[in-house]
C-alpha cells in the first residue's frame, strides 16, 4: 500500500482536490487587506478581545479592505451555550459590523464562507488527505496514558514537551498496520509528519514585535482530533486563512509561540503566510504593581461589564484607541470631531511591552464625551440602558420626558459643562432628588452650626416673601441678597472671610440652606435652574417634610 492509497482509504468520500478549493476560494483584488476576527465561542467575549477587534477593523477599513467573521468552533467539548450569539452582540453594539460572516439561520453574507469551522469539515479534510497521500502526515494511535506517560518523562528529564523524534512512536508505521489498526476502529489523531529542525533558526516578521528569530518546529503536531475529526487550531489557521485569503491576522501576544508550526504549515503547502500582528498583553494597575488583567478578578475585563453600566459606545473604543497606538491622544488632540477610523493606525506604533487599560481614564474619556452631548442625547442613552438594567428608573424618566430631559441639561450648554458622570448607571445618583417617587427619605446635609429655627427662618422668609419663579437669574440672586442681609448674613463675600463672627454666615451659607432644603444635598448644579425646575408645589411639598 502506498501513501496515497492510504489516504484514499482514509477519505474515500473526499473527491475535492486542493486545485478545486483554490478555484471555489479565488484571490480577493490585489492590494486589498483582509482581516478577520475569529473567536473560539469556549467563553464570552473580554476587553482583549474587543481590542483585536477594534485593530482588525481599522486595518481592513482603511484600505477599503474587508473585515470577516469566521466561528472558530472546532473545540466543541468547552464550547459555552450562548458565546456565539452574543459576540455578533457586540459586534452590532458597537457597529463593527463584518462585510462577511454568517448571520443566522444558515444565511450567509460574503463568497468564502461557511464562516463556521464546524461547517468546513471536508474542507480540512481535502488538505489533510492531500499531507497523507504525500507521506506529510500520519495517523497516531497513542493513548492519552502514553501521551500522560511521555510528558512526565519529559518534564522529570528537562526535555521539551511533545511528540517528536523518540517520542513520535507512530511516525514510521508501516503503512499497511496503520490501515488495519483504523480499518479495526482503533482510536487515533492525524500528526503532522514535520520536516523541521529545533536547532535551526528562521527569522519571521511580526508587524507589532519587529523581527523575530525562532527555532524550527520538530513536533509532530496534531492536525485532526479523534473526537469529531475536526482540525486543531493550528491547521484550520492554515486552511482558512488561505482560502479566506486573509492577508492580516491579528491575534493575541499568547499565539507567538505557535508562529513555528504554522510557519512550517504554510511552507510544506507553498502558500504565502499572512502578515501577523500580535497584539500586546492588556495590563491593568493593581495598587502598586502593573498586571495582565484577569477576567476572573476583574470585571472590567468583559465586554459584559460596559452595558452593564452603560458606558456610551464611543467612550469604550476611544479608550481602545488610547491604548492601541501611542499617537493616538495627539491625534485627537488635533482632531476632536473626527471619527476614529480616520486616525492612521500602524501596528508598528502598538506598544510591545503591554497596553494598560486604565478605568479612570475611560471615565475621563467618557464624562468629556456625555457633557458634550445635547441633553436629548443623554436622554435617547439614558433611556435605552434603563429598559435593561433599572426598568422602575426607566419608567420614571419616561412619566415626563420633557422633565427629565430639562434636568439632564442643567449646565450642559455652556463654555464649561458640568462633567458629573462617566456612564448611565451613575445617573440616579445624580438627579434622584429631582424625582418625588425617589425623595421620599431623605438625609438633609445642613451645616451643623446652624439651628433649626436659623433654617426655618431662611426657609420661611425666602419662599414665602422672595421667590418668585418668573425672575431671571439675576432677579433672583439679588432678592436672595437682600433676604439675607436682612436676616443678619454678609453679602460680601471677602468681608465675611475677613470678620465671620461678625455676622450669622454668609450669602453661600443662605444658599445652601435653600439647596438642602429643597434637594437634601450641600452640593447640586446651579440652584437657580432646580428651583425653577421643581417648582412652587413640589418645593412646598419639600418644606412640609420638614416640618
Amino acid at each position: 500500500m502506498t501513501n496515497k492509497e492510504l489516504a484514499e482509504f482514509m477519505f474515500p468520500n473526499i473527491t475535492k482536490t486542493i486545485a478545486d478549493l483554490e478555484k471555489e476560494y479565488p484571490e480577493r483584488p490585489e492590494g486589498t487587506i483582509v482581516t478577520r476576527y475569529a473567536p473560539s465561542p469556549t467563553g464570552f467575549m473580554h476587553i482583549g478581545n474587543f481590542y483585536q477587534v477594534v485593530v482588525n477593523y481599522l486595518l481592513a477599513k482603511q484600505s477599503d479592505g474587508v473585515f470577516f467573521l469566521r466561528n472558530e468552533d472546532t473545540d466543541q467539548k468547552r464550547e459555552i451555550e450562548g458565546a456565539v450569539e452574543y459576540i455578533m452582540h457586540v459586534l452590532e453594539h458597537y457597529k463593527f459590523i463584518p462585510d462577511e460572516c454568517e448571520i443566522k439561520n444558515g444565511e450567509t453574507r460574503g463568497n468564502y464562507g461557511p464562516y463556521i469551522q464546524s461547517e468546513r469539515k471536508e474542507i480540512y479534510h481535502a488538505f489533510i488527505k492531500h499531507l497523507i497521500s504525500e507521506g506529510k502526515a500520519y495517523p497516531c494511535f497513542l493513548t492519552q496514558e502514553e501521551m500522560d506517560s511521555i510528558r512526565e518523562s519529559q518534564t522529570r528529564d528537562k526535555r521539551r514537551i511533545g511528540i517528536y523524534g523518540r517520542y513520535a512512536k507512530y511516525r514510521n508505521l508501516p503503512i499497511e498496520e496503520a490501515a488495519e489498526r483504523v480499518k479495526n476502529g482503533e482510536p487515533f489523531v492525524i500528526r503532522l509528519k514535520s520536516e523541521g529542525n529545533f536547532n535551526t533558526k528562521f527569522k519571521f516578521e511580526d508587524l507589532a514585535f519587529g523581527t523575530m528569530e525562532m527555532p524550527e518546529n520538530d513536533i509532530d503536531t496534531v492536525i485532526m482530533k479523534s473526537s469529531n475529526q475536526l482540525p486543531t487550531y493550528h491547521f484550520a489557521h492554515l486552511v482558512d486563512d488561505h482560502l479566506m485569503r486573509t492577508t492580516h491576522v491579528i491575534r493575541g501576544q499568547e499565539w507567538v509561540s505557535s508562529v513555528p508550526t504554522h510557519y512550517e504549515l504554510f511552507k510544506m503547502f507553498g502558500f504565502k503566510m499572512p502578515k501577523y500582528v500580535h497584539t500586546p498583553l492588556i495590563l491593568k494597575k493593581d495598587g502598586d504593581k502593573i498586571r495582565k488583567i484577569s477576567k476572573r478578578l476583574d470585571p472590567e475585563a468583559r465586554m459584559t461589564y460596559y452595558e452593564e453600566k452603560g458606558y456610551p459606545i464611543y467612550s469604550v473604543i476611544e479608550a481602545i484607541m488610547t491604548i492601541a497606538n501611542s499617537n493616538y491622544e495627539q491625534w485627537r488632540e488635533g482632531h476632536p470631531d473626527a471619527p476614529f477610523t480616520e486616525f492612521e493606525f500602524s501596528p508598528k506604533k502598538m506598544s510591545a511591552s503591554g497596553a494598560l487599560f486604565d478605568l479612570d481614564k475611560l471615565d475621563n474619556i467618557s464624562k468629556n464625551y456625555l457633557s458634550k452631548l445635547k441633553a436629548t442625547e443623554v436622554f435617547d442613552l439614558l433611556d435605552t440602558w434603563s429598559k435593561e438594567y433599572d426598568k422602575e428608573f426607566n419608567e420614571l424618566i419616561n412619566k415626563d420626558k420633557e422633565y427629565t430631559t430639562n434636568i439632564l441639561n442643567i449646565e450642559r450648554e455652556q463654555k464649561k459643562p458640568r462633567k458629573d458622570y462617566a456612564y448611565m448607571a451613575e445617573v440616579k445618583n445624580y438627579i434622584w432628588y429631582m424625582y418625588d417617587e425617589l425623595f421620599t427619605n431623605p438625609e438633609y446635609q445642613f451645616d451643623e452650626k446652624f439651628s433649626k429655627d436659623d433654617i426655618n427662618e431662611v426657609l420661611n422668609t425666602y419662599f414665602e416673601s422672595y421667590y418668585d419663579e418668573n425672575d431671571d437669574k439675576d432677579t433672583w440672586f439679588n432678592k436672595m441678597k437682600d433676604m439675607a442681609e436682612k436676616l443678619g448674613y454678609e453679602t460680601n463675600m471677602k468681608e465675611y472671610k475677613e470678620h465671620p463672627e461678625a455676622k450669622k454666615g454668609s450669602i453661600a451659607d443662605v444658599s445652601n440652606i435653600i439647596r438642602v432644603g429643597v434637594t437634601s444635598l450641600s452640593q447640586t448644579p446651579d440652584l437657580y435652574i432646580i428651583l425653577k425646575l421643581l417648582g412652587k408645589d413640589r418645593i412646598k411639598n419639600r418644606l412640609d417634610m420638614l416640618k
